[in-house]
């Protein structure tokens, strides 16, 4: 008879546990999910969180989509069904990295709910911290930094997300930042002060 393998290996393994690493780094590990359209600030954003809880001794590893798509997912396509596949896959990873002790901060347009759930089940919904970049169409298409909406509205690109593919904005986000209302340094110390006493005893100043 087979036997069957447990359904959380991380429970049954020989290896340091996350809760003697956390105790090591003195945080509490989390992922943190940023979601939001292309051109929104996710990644803009996430390098300065970065840097503000490094001053504060966190320790954290960001994973941004371009990286990504040009590395370990450099095979998938932009199609849902890519989509899928990419947020799988980042998901999984990510829940090696929550193993080690470490903060994750993954900054992917995961653009419907149904591919967001996936990753919340794969990490863990007590592990999972979905985050809203909130920016309406017309500014992320305003902005267009790296020119794909440009490139969108010209059929160069398709599957593009908010043109001719579906965006679905989180229902019940954890944290919602709105880059429409507030400035970047407003909105990264909105969510400092909100995540620090989560990965820490510390209090944001």
């Amino acid at each position: 008879m087979t036997q069957k393998r447990p359904q959380n290996p991380w429970l049954s393994n020989p290896f340091v546990t996350r809760g003697e690493k956390e105790t090591i780094l003195k945080q509490k590990a989390k992922v943190i999910w940023m979601t939001g359209l292309s051109g929104s600030g996710k990644t803009t954003l996430a390098i300065d969180i970065e840097k503000r809880l490094a001053e504060k001794g966190i320790l954290t590893q960001v994973f941004d989509a371009d990286i990504i798509r040009a590395t370990i997912n450099r095979d998938l396509d932009f199609s849902l069904e890519g989509r899928l596949q990419n947020i799988h896959r980042v998901a999984h990873l990510s829940r090696i990295f929550l193993e080690a002790g470490i903060v994750v901060i993954n900054c992917f347009i995961s653009p419907t709910r149904h591919i967001r759930h996936l990753a919340k089940k794969i990490i863990g919904p007590e592990d999972y911290i979905e985050v809203f970049v909130n920016a309406p169409l017309d500014l992320c298409e305003k902005r267009d930094p790296k020119g794909l909406y440009k490139k969108a509205r010209n059929n160069q690109l398709p599957d593009f997300t908010g043109i001719d593919s579906p965006y679905e904005p989180p229902e019940k986000p954890d944290f919602e930042l709105n880059t429409e209302i507030f400035s970047k340094n407003e909105l990264v110390n909105q969510f400092v002060g909100f995540i620090l006493p989560i990965i820490t005893n510390q209090q944001s100043t």
